[in-house]
């Protein structure tokens, strides 16, 4: 018969009565463990020796040591006692000890390892709240086509260092071989391969850079009137408005004249709730200008009456002098040695001086969505300003009208991947969606909280200011059809009553219930929308409560909403990030088939 001669020597130690044995083992945080739960766990030396050791001799001096040891500790039982008595220091443990559970066994390079993870967390989020310190303005970029606009703004990206020089190479090639010279910089912010051939902007353009002052996005809108609804739909972000006109012989001119662009830029930017303008004289190293003073007069002298009867507030308007194409007084100012008769601040100078009042914190949040794209891990990525309130990273939040809760897995607030704990109003941010989002989620959907909706309406009262009607309908009366742009949504709407015409000067009533209006006047009028669309009241939260009416191409109209009917919420949808929180999965409500009724005060 054999037997097994494997031995154990710490589960036939000698323990006397009262005393715990001593782990041989030495680890950060020691326990006493009974004898009993050592015997059932083999101890190192048995599982390293499965057969039977030739030397049982040198197993009695380990069981020798430990019964003496027990002896040792009896003598000095009392004075051990005598530090028990005496309460120990609390333990202040760091995160990476803390998630070391009792008893394990770590080496000094993986604690090194975890420290250091430690230390780098702090150094982010010490970042994220500087980043978060600094505020961030939205510029946008208007005027005629051709004004240099993209030129600008990535003359702007190249002086600020926002664009990698083999970048910039790579540019002047393809602008060189497509005999566009002078391109190159517009290609920093057309990346549409139509955009550079036509040479012409198509859709908003989008870009970051950053003073010593502040974090600036670059909103670039395209000028020819064939695109005017996205460059609505980018002013409509905007804190800043941009300008551009040229200088060059027979440009400002055609920009200027009735039709053109410069005109109904300025004045959709301020219908779209611009305050302040900057207003860039560009091209001034043209031949045919010449950093003339009497061309730049001339323009100033010309432009001055337009804006004041857009409503522009002097005092909010500045005038430069610039050159796109060399970088003339776009970082630094002017050289005395090309111009000296203007001494003012160059355009980053004039924009870090700028004083700005964006939305208010405390106001439930209002986000309204531009674009929305799948990412490479393919989470849902929604574009948008922030209006009002805070966002946070890992918060819960409502798609309406649709009625789909989201989560929040991370928000990045520039092109080079930059995030931050929480965004504040006016931060234009890209939200990463945890989870499934619906395909129906499209712009002019506004991102708020789940106890704080947003009303999605289809009948409103407005004050409508009568501008320019078509000739083909030059009457403003119910039953007129428009496309109203308000924030970043477009929607079908007609005119279903004329409550009263209103004085242009002091707002009060001048006739109730007219049959029609002509342009020029100002009416206030219920609206009856094809969809539901995501409004508020002009009193409560401008920036969702203005909009836009167009019809034919061309701007007729704008106005602000005085009144929204009562709404009845459809049962919300619950999106994937619900089902991620337990809370299951369901197919949201298509904001089409929505069963929303909504009326006006006076239409109940």
């Amino acid at each position: 018969m054999a037997f097994n001669m494997n031995f154990n020597p710490d589960a036939c130690s000698f323990v006397p009565r009262g005393e715990t044995k001593t782990p041989s083992t030495a680890t950060k945080t020691p326990s006493p463990a009974p004898v009993q739960q050592q015997q059932k766990s083999p101890s190192p030396v048995a599982a390293q020796s499965p057969s039977p050791s030739p030397q049982p001799q040198q197993q009695k001096k380990p069981v020798q040591q430990q019964q003496q040891q027990p002896q040792k500790q009896a003598k000095q039982q009392p004075h051990k006692q005598d530090v028990k008595a005496v309460s120990p220091p609390p333990v202040v443990k760091s995160p990476a000890a803390e998630n070391l559970e009792e008893g394990d066994d770590i080496s000094p390079e993986e604690l090194d390892e975890e420290l250091k993870k430690e230390l780098t967390s702090l150094i982010i989020e010490e970042t994220v709240m500087q980043e978060e310190a600094r505020e961030n303005m939205n510029v946008v970029f208007i005027g005629h086509v051709d004004a240099g606009k993209s030129t600008i703004s990535g003359q702007i990206l190249f002086s600020t260092g926002m664009v990698e020089k083999r970048t910039i190479e790579k540019y002047e090639r393809e602008a060189k071989e497509k005999n566009r010279e002078s391109w190159w910089l517009a290609y920093i912010m057309d990346m549409i391969e139509e955009e550079r051939a036509r040479g012409k902007t198509i859709e908003v353009g989008r870009a970051n850079f950053e003073t010593a002052v502040r974090r600036y996005t670059i909103l670039d809108a395209p000028g020819h009137k064939s695109y005017v609804p996205n460059m609505i739909a980018g002013a409509a972000q905007a804190d800043i408005g941009i300008l551009v006109i040229s200088a060059r012989k027979g440009e400002f001119e055609t920009g200027f004249e009735k039709g053109g662009q410069t005109r109904e830029h300025a004045q959709l930017a301020k219908t779209v709730g611009i305050r302040q303008l900057i207003c860039v004289v560009n091209k001034m190293d043209d031949p045919t200008v010449k950093w003339s003073e009497e061309r730049y007069n001339e323009i100033v002298d010309k432009i001055t009456p337009f804006l004041k009867q857009c409503s522009f507030n002097m005092k909010d308007i500045q005038f430069l002098p610039i050159s796109g194409i060399s970088g003339a007084n776009i970082r630094e100012p002017l050289n005395p040695s090309l111009c000296s008769w203007f001494k003012g601040p160059s355009l980053l100078q004039a924009l870090d001086a700028l004083q700005y009042q964006h939305g208010r914190e405390d106001l439930p949040l209002r986000l309204p969505i531009i674009d929305k794209y799948k990412d490479l891990r393919g989470n849902t990525v929604a574009m948008g300003k922030v209006e009002t309130g805070v966002i946070a990273r890992g918060g819960v939040a409502s798609i309406m009208p649709s009625h789909v809760n989201i989560e929040i897995l991370s928000i990045v607030v520039d092109e080079k991947g930059t995030t931050v704990a929480r965004a504040r109003p006016g931060d234009n941010v890209r939200l990463v969606l945890k989870g499934e989002v619906p395909e129906n989620i499209q712009s002019g959907f506004v991102i708020c909280p789940p106890d704080h909706l947003i009303t999605p309406v289809t009948h409103i009262t407005a004050q409508i200011v009568v501008m320019d009607l078509n000739p083909t309908k030059a009457i403003f009366c119910p039953g007129y059809q428009a496309v109203m742009h308000c924030h970043t949504a477009v929607e079908e709407c007609v005119i279903t009553h004329l409550n009263a015409q209103l004085d242009r000067s002091t707002g009060q009533i001048s006739k109730r219930n007219p049959k029609f209006v002509l342009q020029g006047t100002v009416v206030e009028a219920r609206v009856a929308l094809a969809k539901p669309v995501c409004l508020e009241k002009f009193s409560e939260f401008q920036q969702l409560g203005r909009f836009t009416l167009r019809d034919g191409g061309k701007t007729i109209a704008f106005g602000k909403v005085t009144a929204i009917g009562k709404l009845t919420h459809p049962k919300p949808a619950v999106a994937a990030a619900g089902a991620a929180a337990g809370t299951g999965g369901a197919s949201p409500v298509p904001a089409a088939t929505s069963p929303v009724v909504a009326q006006t005060p006076a239409d109940q």
